[in-house]
């Protein structure tokens, strides 16, 4: 497979609203969240979004912010029928990679997300909670420069 990624524009935003909310409604009724479609596009505005492809397929998206300490997975999101193929962990290993700048990598996950097995497996641990999410890290070391 060919994956890689795509900088999202301002017209992928409708595709990514509509993926993440299809992806977290169950979550957002479970825990009694309400959702927004403007928040998500004031978010979406101030942050760094990619297209998740392989070839010429989109497949999910991803959306990051960064400090100086933590590069930050805010959204992650496969369509159902490119899930397990590989592209999600493909995904983190590229944000690990990316977060060699600041050092960390971060995200939360909803605690009842299944997701947070594959993020266990590719060596984010937890590193606290704040009611319904799991905080997770990875340092992903700065590579001397030779």
């Amino acid at each position: 497979m060919a994956f890689h990624l795509r900088a999202a524009t301002d017209e992928d935003r409708v595709f990514a609203r509509k993926l993440t909310r299809e992806a977290m409604s169950r979550y957002y009724l479970q825990y009694g969240l309400l959702w927004s479609d403007d928040g998500f596009d004031v978010a979406w505005a101030g942050r760094e979004n990619w297209l998740i492809c392989n070839d010429d397929t989109v497949m999910g998206f991803i959306s990051l912010s960064r400090d100086s300490r933590a590069l930050y997975i805010r959204e992650l999101h496969m369509l159902e029928s490119c899930r397990k193929h590989g592209a999600g962990s493909w995904v983190l290993e590229q944000m690990a990679l990316k977060a060699q700048a600041q050092g960390l990598l971060r995200l939360t996950v909803f605690k009842t997300n299944p997701a947070r097995r594959l993020y266990q497996r590719l060596g984010l641990s937890i590193v606290g909670e704040e009611d319904c999410f799991w905080r997770m890290e990875r340092e992903c070391p700065r590579v001397p420069e030779a």
